[in-house]
């Protein structure tokens, strides 16, 4: 049978190994808005690091942290149902962000066409703005 399962571990075992982790990454769940912010900071070191890489070793780390911060901003900051490029705009408007502050997601000249209307937001373009805003592709999708 090939999806066997392996042994779990101990719970002394777990806790020998989850111990230096969270002393070292210095947050594992999100509760309080410190919690938040170093989650913020730590998901922004991960994905300096890994970029787009899926396989790189400490992305399930940062999936880890992201499930954490999604799950403390769905309870704290819902976004209510809206079309993608109002999602958008509210998130710019949020961080104080112009067109030209996103051009490490598309051009500038994209982000107002997406913003106007014209044109609707790609996948590629959706995933580096989830990226950038720290959010879900699926709202600008």
């Amino acid at each position: 049978m090939g999806n066997a399962i392996k042994v779990v571990p101990e719970p002394k075992a777990i806790l020998k190994a989850w111990t230096p982790f969270k002393e070292l990454v210095g947050v594992t769940s999100v509760r309080t808005k410190k919690d938040y912010a170093r989650a913020q900071a730590t998901i922004d070191v991960l994905l300096a690091e890994i970029g787009s890489d899926e396989k790189h070793p400490l992305a399930e780390v940062l999936d880890y942290l992201s499930d954490r911060v999604k799950a403390y901003e769905d309870e704290h900051f819902p976004i209510p149902e809206a079309e993608p490029r109002e999602v958008l705009r509210f998130l710019m408007d949020q961080q104080g962000l112009s067109q030209g502050d996103l051009t490490d997601c598309a051009a500038q000249s994209r982000i107002s066409d997406i913003l106007s209307g014209r044109r609707a937001i790609s996948k590629e373009i959706a995933k580096s703005l989830a990226r950038r805003f720290h959010v879900r592709a699926d709202l600008f999708l």
